[in-house]
């Protein structure tokens, strides 16, 4: 009889509602994979879509949701040298991450962080590298330059905002609330437009003197390509990650032309192991040494036992959270069993 471990299901696509937790077959690392003792694992956007139907895993990864964790390694597969049992990692999945155990390439594990607790470490691998793969290696954003981000208040926004400063950037960006601006503001934003209250275009014409910004990160699509293109500087770079407006829109060439700028699109979860494994090194040899140091940190907002894991669905969905929202797994170190009281 095969083993089982526990694991965050859906019975079919709907609301959080339909997420439950049941047994399922324990994952079995390949050659080139580590089996991780689940600790803490990040919720995400993409999660949400994947519970609703809308977002289906690659072929041959973990039907089960979940696109980053931390814990300890308790297995290693045969091709494995760079990684031990007992070390302790955080990760990049294809999913899998709500569960007591998954199955990871070992090109996408990073250690966890000095100064970072295990759980906390769950934060980590999807907004650093999608920060970083997509405003540094892609965009090319550099010392002197502007960016613009998009949902500030969000895990990617405030780690962004974060690694804008780390390059030696300037970042503005969009939240729907004071609170989120007031947060952004603390972490080191030049200025923030709470589109609520105001047309963010305007504010921003604003508080970059018409100049507009070099490089923009962008979660919503369609709805914000025209405003993007115009608030995008001479030679601006617009990298698109996420689709909450919508996935048609009108592209105006000849700003574009004109302007000499660029359109991007890219999404991590469908990489091979071995292009997560580049920007996890870039990651790990940029990012890590001003984490240790407390430069950059993880932003958390809170932390709730996998129990309640509908709950970190709605907190996601009803756009309370600033940061990351964390599901403690088991004892939250990586042992199984199940959670304590919950408390962030």
């Amino acid at each position: 009889m095969l083993a089982a471990v526990l694991a965050v299901t859906s019975m079919h696509p709907g609301g959080p509602d339909v997420l439950g937790i049941e047994e399922v077959a324990e994952p079995v690392p390949g050659p080139a994979e580590v089996l991780v003792d689940v600790a803490a694992a990040g919720v995400n956007r993409a999660d949400l879509l994947q519970r609703e139907g809308k977002y289906p895993p690659p072929t041959g990864a973990s039907p089960y949701l979940g696109l980053e964790c931390s814990g300890r390694i308790s297995a290693v597969g045969v091709d494995v040298s760079d990684w031990h049992v007992g070390d302790e990692v955080c990760a990049l999945l294809a999913g899998g991450g709500y569960a007591e155990r998954v199955a990871v390439p070992h090109e996408q594990l990073m250690p966890v962080p000095t100064g970072v607790s295990i759980v906390d470490a769950a934060a980590l691998p999807e907004v650093t590298c999608t920060v970083w793969s997509n405003l540094v290696m892609l965009a090319g954003l550099s010392r002197g330059e502007s960016v613009l981000v998009h949902g500030g208040g969000s895990g990617i926004g405030t780690m962004a905002i974060q690694l804008a400063s780390l390059v030696g950037a300037r970042s503005f960006v969009t939240c729907g609330s004071r609170r989120k601006v007031d947060a952004c503001l603390a972490l080191g934003a030049e200025a923030g437009i709470n589109y609520r209250e105001q047309e963010w275009g305007d504010g921003l014409r604003a508080a970059t003197e018409g100049r507009g910004v070099d490089v923009i990160l962008d979660v919503v699509g369609a709805k914000y390509l025209p405003a993007n293109l115009r608030a995008l500087s001479r030679g601006g770079r617009l990298v698109v990650i996420g689709l909450q407006g919508g996935r048609t829109g009108e592209l105006d060439l000849g700003r574009m032309l004109a302007q000499r700028l660029s359109v991007h699109g890219t999404t991590l979860r469908s990489l091979s192991p071995a292009a997560k494994g580049e920007i996890v090194d870039a990651v790990v040899s940029n990012v890590w040494p001003a984490l240790s140091s407390g430069r950059v940190r993880p932003v958390v907002d809170r932390v709730l036992p996998w129990t309640d894991a509908a709950e970190a669905h709605r907190v996601l969905e009803a756009g309370e959270n600033i940061g990351k929202v964390l599901l403690r797994v088991g004892d939250g170190h990586g042992n199984g069993g199940e959670s304590g009281d919950g408390s962030a």
